[in-house]
Formats: C-alpha cells, sequence, structure tokens
C-alpha cells in the first residue's frame, strides 16, 4: 500500500503556524513512507475565499520546503462528486429528506435544552415521506445503538457512543455539499491511507466516519495532533504575537529553522534538538508524537534560528540579507560593498539571530554614509577627538593595512596616548566605523572596509566632534 497524506487548508486569510506544522508533519511521515504528499484547498466557503490566500498558502509551503505531489486540488470544482454521492445514498436508504424548517430545529433545541436533554437533531424525519414541493436537505442515517471506536495513532483508542452522533447533513437545502461529506469524498477519491490533523478535528472524525461506513468505504488511518498554545497556555494566537508563516518570514527566520522548531513542538527523538529535513525524514514516525499541547517560545525559536544562521552559507545568506537592506536601510548592494559584505559574511552572522538583526549588523559595510546612533555618538566627543587624530595619521601610514598591523596600532595609539587602556581607543574607533558601539573584531572589520574608507570615516567621524 502507497501512503498518501493530504493538507488540506481553507484559503480565508493567513497560513497558521499550527496550519505549517500539520503540513510539516503530513510531509514528513509520506516522506518516511516513501509516499505522496498531496495538496487540497478547502474553498467550498466562496464568501470568504480568497484567491490571494491560497497564493499565500502556496507560499508558505515552498518556503517551507514541503514539496508536493500533486496540482492542488479545488474542494470547490468536486462539488457534483459530493452531490452524486449524496444522492447515492438517498437512493439506497443510507440517508433521508429532512424537511424541518430553521424555526422547527430552534424550537426543537429549546426545548431539549429546557428538559434537559441532547440537542441534537431528533430524526423526526427518519422513516417519513415528506412533500417534495418544500425545502429539505439530505441526512445520513446514522447508527442508533452501539459504540464507535477509533483507533488514533496519537491518542490511542477513543470511543463515543453512536446516541450522541446525529443524523449529519449531507446536502444542504440550496443543494450545496457540507464540509463533513466533501471531506470524506475527496480523501477516498485522493486514496488518502493516512488522515494526520490537529485534535481540534477528532469529533469530526467520528462524524466522518458515519458516513464512511454508510458509504461502504474503507477509512483511512487517524493521527490527531495536540494544537499548539501560546507562551501563558492559552489558545496560540494574535495576542501571542506573530502567528503566521509570512510573519515570521519577515521577522528574519530562516526555514530551516523554523522547520526544526515546529518538529520539536509535538514530536521528539530522545533529546535530539537539532535536526535537519532529511534527519526528520529519516526518523519520523507517530511514536514519537506528544499526547499534550505544546507551548510556543519564542526564545527557543531565536536560539534555534541562531543556530542556522551561523551554519549557513555565507552567499545564500547575502542573497537573502541584501533585499532587506534594501527594503530596511534603502542600501543597493553591488560590487565593493557586496565584496566587503562577503568578507565579513563569518564574523556577521555569528552575532545575528536573524536575518532582520543581520541587515543592521551588516549595514556599516554597505553604506558610505555613517549614521552614529546614541550608544554610538557618546564615544565620539572632545575626549575622544585627539586619539581619532592619531589614529588617522598613524593608519594612513601603513603600507599593510592588515588585521594584524591594525591592531599594533591600535595598541601603539592606546599606550602612547591612552594611557595603556586599549578600550578608549577601540570605543571610539569603533564609532567612528560603524556608528554603534557594537560590531563583529573591529581590526577584521577595518581591514574588509580598506584604508581608504577607514581613513574617510574617520576624517568624518573627527568633523562631527567639531561641529
Amino acid at each position: 500500500m502507497t501512503v498518501v497524506t493530504r493538507f488540506p487548508p481553507s484559503p480565508t486569510g493567513f497560513m497558521h503556524i499550527g496550519n505549517a506544522r500539520t503540513a510539516l508533519f503530513n510531509f514528513l511521515y509520506a516522506r518516511h513512507k516513501n509516499g505522496k504528499f498531496l495538496i487540497r484547498i478547502e474553498d467550498t466557503d466562496r464568501e470568504r475565499h480568497s484567491d490571494e490566500a491560497v497564493q499565500v498558502i502556496l507560499e508558505g509551503l515552498e518556503w517551507l520546503g514541503l514539496d508536493f505531489d500533486n496540482t492542488p486540488e479545488s474542494q470547490y470544482a468536486n462539488k457534483q462528486r459530493h452531490i452524486d454521492v449524496a444522492n447515492e445514498l438517498l437512493a439506497v436508504g443510507k440517508a433521508y429528506k429532512c424537511y424541518c424548517t430553521p424555526e422547527e430545529l430552534a424550537e426543537m433545541r429549546e426545548t431539549a435544552k429546557a428538559e434537559g436533554r441532547p440537542t441534537a437533531y431528533d430524526r423526526r424525519w427518519r422513516d417519513k415521506e415528506g412533500p417534495d414541493d418544500q425545502p429539505f436537505v439530505i441526512r445520513v442515517k446514522a447508527p442508533l445503538e452501539g459504540t464507535m471506536t477509533i483507533h488514533d495513532e496519537v491518542q490511542g483508542e477513543v470511543k463515543v457512543d453512536y446516541e450522541n452522533l446525529d443524523d449529519l447533513i449531507l446536502l444542504r437545502s440550496d443543494g450545496t455539499p457540507t464540509y463533513m461529506l466533501a471531506v470524506v469524498v475527496d480523501d477516498h477519491d485522493m486514496n488518502v491511507t493516512h488522515v494526520i490533523r490537529g485534535d481540534d478535528h477528532l469529533n469530526n472524525t467520528f462524524r466522518q466516519n458515519v458516513i464512511y461506513d454508510a458509504l461502504g468505504w474503507d477509512k483511512p488511518s487517524y493521527a490527531h495532533l495536540p494544537l499548539i498554545h501560546g507562551p501563558d497556555g492559552s489558545k496560540f494566537s494574535k495576542r501571542h504575537g506573530a502567528v503566521g508563516v509570512g510573519e515570521f518570514k519577515e521577522m528574519g527566520y530562516l526555514p530551516e529553522a523554523m522547520n526544526n522548531y515546529l518538529l520539536r513542538l509535538g514530536w521528539a527523538h530522545g533529546d535530539e534538538e537539532i535536526m535537519s529535513m532529511e534527519r526528520a525524514i529519516e526518523l519520523f514516525d507517530f511514536d514519537g508524537m506528544n499526547k499534550s499541547a505544546a507551548r510556543f517560545d519564542y526564545a527557543k525559536l531565536e536560539s534555534l534560528n541562531a543556530h542556522y544562521m551561523k551554519e549557513a552559507d555565507n552567499d545564500r545568506l547575502i542573497d537573502l540579507v541584501i533585499p532587506l537592506l534594501k527594503q530596511l536601510h534603502a542600501l543597493d548592494v553591488s560590487g565593493s560593498a557586496r565584496t566587503r559584505l562577503q568578507a565579513g559574511m563569518d564574523g556577521l552572522k555569528d552575532r545575528s539571530k536573524t536575518l532582520i538583526e543581520l541587515a543592521q549588523e551588516s549595514r556599516f559595510y554597505v553604506s558610505n554614509e555613517i549614521t552614529y546612533d546614541p550608544k554610538g555618538d557618546k564615544h565620539l566627543n572632545t575626549d575622544s577627538f585627539p586619539i581619532l587624530n592619531q589614529l588617522k595619521g598613524d593608519l594612513e601610514s601603513l603600507n599593510d593595512f592588515t588585521t594584524a598591523q591594525i591592531e599594533a596600532t591600535c595598541r601603539d595609539v592606546s599606550d602612547t596616548i591612552a594611557g595603556g587602556k586599549l578600550g578608549k581607543v577601540m570605543m571610539p574607533l569603533r564609532a567612528a566605523l560603524t556608528g554603534t558601539d557594537k560590531s563583529p573584531s573591529l581590526f577584521e572589520a577595518a581591514e574588509i572596509l580598506g584604508q581608504n574608507e577607514v581613513l574617510a570615516r574617520l576624517q568624518s567621524a573627527i568633523d562631527h566632534i567639531n561641529k
């Protein structure tokens, strides 16, 4: 049997991080079993449907590297197939027409509530014929007695008595199929063998299995994942911060860090925290899944992203950070600026937790116009003026503008006019070259900037002090 999983998002907004984890787990299980990972767009809600939202979903999957094995299917396009299946059940007596008006259903619920009974539909039309000239819905005939047991790969055995399952609607009074019917038909027609989804769908599984049984179709295996909670233990939502895949991309996270973090939100293999996609595919199975909800921890994600930043290829990071430098700082990176960025990337990426930080840290390599932030500016004053003046003259006289020679020069200046305190030399020099009080190794950065650029920046800092 070929394993087939599916990811069926609704295109009504951004791609929630919980949906991304569901997609990831479906992808990993399919790849682990050498099976297929399919995409179905559940777009039957035409009022909320958005082509832009479909594009956001597909872009999110592409960013995460979750390649799928089909052209994404539209559930709405399968509408007639869903209708035909409902009518087949009606024809063989496995479903029936219900003529209850909305007012009757509301009265039914209120009466049941007042009497302390379940408020489910009371099946009054289950064995009766009705007038065909009145609107009706088509309902499936659920068993009236007994118990349904589901073996869930995460939750274990879960049981529900049939008396707690109503005769759910298959076709509405306007002839449109319901979500419950559409999901069953589409999963069957797509040969889905494993349904991996959030445990908020567990109740739906019992209702959908009623339809499977009525049709005599084989049911898929189920794995219902615990939900992702916010840091405070409540449902993960906008009030906790970013929740959409696109937001995390814009915040400068790498997709491999995002995948690794989501993997560990609900699945584990011993104490292995850092895990590549290849390793995850090799190991992923239901045995490692947790039953309890996971809490989203931004600090852990940031730490994991810092690890992947350090491991990332320099050219790739440059290609990722250049658009951010342009977007955030209006800087065009080409020629000597890119060469500097390339030379300084090892030092930069070790200091950056995100691409946004990398863009900020690398700005001084790219821009020839240094802006002094408050922390840098406080080191540019009358006390540092003679130090910068001396540095400019001594560095200008160097024939070999290398890291070692720059360091030796700074130490000489420290000994001669700064009382041997190297920090009194380094802090104003750092401010002059970078505009701030923090940077990668300053001697190395100075060599990368080059003698002419370093001298120009020292002169600018001196002029800034004299204003």
